[in-house]
């Protein structure tokens, strides 16, 4: 769709603030605006996400339950075969979706046969015809581009939170290895997802800060999650309080007038939101959600499928076919 609104990568903090801080319902209103401006809004993209191997992860993650050091009673599972994630995939085309993501609990990937079979899966996945996106952690730049070549349309790798306030949250990697594995994404042609979780215990300058990051790199991210933290029994946030509903419509409605070409993500926490909550979550920019038919967001709840579809008939929203789905807008 053409739009009036020029995309910008050179945000300053304070025109970001001033975004943020404004009355909700302005802030609403013009978030929605620039929506309409860029997308459909009665679309929203269905997308599957599937732990392809879950657990045992080196990481210091605050926030995750397959983190190994932590003691969330979460089963460590081996690496999934491929004809098993390219069955899943397909149930979830058949359901839906349009973009398939699979994730792994590791740090980092390495060059062995594991590798090799995560590519073997892009490549089936891919072949189906859905939207193939990974996120298996730090990748180095040939990583990036065998899994391009294999087919992998988009790679997640989120930024959490700002750099600030990063090493109350991980110790195991800095902010810097984030964004160094987001530019071997971009160079490899990959699409960027990047996005953050509100609800670590960080202010609201932080996650200022963490949108200004996002919406400053050279090529904005062409997919923003924006996750409220799943609190996992045994983690070191585990007691923290449930976000605000608002304050994700906030979020989402600022990174939507920030990064309007992007496709900004309703993503962790949708489980304890009402469907009222999440309509407003849509209203402010968000589209895209995720399903899993296992009800898990790898491995915090998540809304039933049959759930999903009875809000989309509600509120008149449709899934988003994956011919209609683009990285490119026309020329004004």
């Amino acid at each position: 769709m053409n739009s009036n609104t020029t995309i910008r990568n050179d945000w300053s903090i304070q025109e970001i603030e001033n975004i943020y801080h404004q009355p909700l319902l302005e802030l609403i209103y013009q978030a929605a605006t620039v929506h309409r401006q860029w997308h459909k809004a009665s679309e929203v993209q269905v997308c599957t996400l599937l732990s392809v191997k879950t657990g045992g992860c080196p990481e210091d993650c605050s926030y995750c339950g397959q983190a190994a050091r932590y003691h969330t009673g979460i089963t460590v599972k081996a690496l999934m075969s491929k004809d098993d994630v390219v069955a899943i995939a397909q149930r979830a085309k058949d359901s839906g979706s349009s973009r398939f993501c699979m994730a792994a609990a590791w740090r980092e990937v390495r060059d062995n046969r594991d590798f090799e079979n995560i590519l073997e899966m892009v490549q089936g996945v891919n072949e189906i015809g859905l939207e193939v996106c990974c996120t298996l952690g730090m990748i180095t730049e040939t990583q990036a581009a065998r899994l391009q070549e294999a087919g992998l349309y988009a790679y997640n790798h989120n930024l959490d939170t700002s750099k600030d306030y990063y090493q109350e949250i991980i110790n195991t990697r800095t902010y810097d290895d984030r964004l160094s594995t987001l530019n071997n994404v971009r160079k490899a042609g990959i699409s960027v997802c990047s996005g953050g979780i509100i609800g670590l215990g960080e202010t609201h300058a932080d996650r200022i800060n963490m949108l200004h990051t996002l919406s400053t790199l050279a090529q904005h991210p062409e997919s923003v999650p924006v996750n409220a933290l799943a609190r996992v029994k045994g983690t070191p946030l585990a007691d923290l309080p449930k976000v605000d509903s608002w304050e994700m419509v906030r979020m989402i409605a600022t990174a939507r007038i920030l990064m309007p070409k992007s496709m900004v993500r309703l993503s962790a926490g949708r489980a304890e939101m009402t469907t009222e909550e999440q309509s407003w979550c849509f209203m402010a920019g968000a589209n895209s959600i995720f399903t899993s038919e296992s009800e898990e967001l790898l491995v915090t709840p998540n809304p039933r499928l049959d759930d999903d579809r009875k809000m989309f008939e509600l509120l008149g929203l449709k899934p988003m076919q994956k011919e209609k789905i683009t990285n490119t807008i026309p020329s004004l």
